[in-house]
């Protein structure tokens, strides 16, 4: 029997290597399928339609809303990012498993629709850490640096609703708990059934039988 796929989530404030962990995860696990949102962001340098994201203009994103396309949608940083219902709901019967990189916003949503799926919150060492990380970006102006900082501490605020807390502070380390957690949960006596039914026999035990 195919068991249901499972929703992984992972959020984590900006800055705190949630992509490069997941990018790590999805070698590690050939089967764990990336779940790609659509946007109204502009297409940056080097990324790849239905790579990266579906772009989509302002007023496609908005008939997707209408005809109730997406299982969860947000703005973020004045952008509109969502994840489609129907590629959830195929992947999920057919048994494969679905990788999530988004907001705690979207990631509440998938959970609110989806019960069985599993959270897991990525922390930074600490937030004076995680401005020294954003500052060397150099991508952000101060303005943008202090938003997304206090972004952060909203999301961090919200990290009390998920499954599972890692901190990022040695990147190794933080992979193998993400691998961890994922075996763990493919092995949930709720999500799997079992192989066999044993049977004994009425004279199983006995001397000399």
């Amino acid at each position: 029997m195919i068991r249901k796929g499972i929703l992984f989530i992972v959020s984590a404030p900006s800055g705190t290597g949630k992509t490069s962990l997941c990018s790590e995860l999805l070698r590690a696990f050939p089967d764990l399928i990336l779940s790609i949102s659509s946007t109204t962001r502009p297409k940056r340098e080097g990324e790849q339609e239905g790579k990266d994201y579906f772009f989509l203009t302002q007023e496609q994103f908005e008939k997707k809303i209408q005809k109730k396309e997406f299982a969860e949608w947000a703005r973020v940083y004045g952008q509109r990012y969502g994840t489609s219902r129907k590629f959830i709901e195929d992947q999920v019967e057919h048994g494969n498993d679905l990788l999530f990189e988004i907001d705690t916003q979207g990631a509440l949503a998938l959970k609110s629709m989806y019960p069985n799926s599993v959270l897991v919150f990525i922390f930074p060492p600490s937030l004076d850490h995680l401005r020294l990380r954003l500052e060397h970006r150099g991508k952000n102006t101060s303005q943008e640096l202090e938003e997304r900082l206090k972004k952060a501490q909203e999301e961090i605020r919200q990290s009390e609703k998920y499954d599972y807390f890692v901190v990022n502070d040695v990147f190794e380390e933080a992979l193998v708990k993400l691998k961890a957690i994922i075996v763990a949960e493919r092995n949930r006596k709720e999500r799997v059934k079992p192989p066999l039914t044993l049977t004994l026999s009425p004279h199983c035990g006995e001397r000399g039988g």
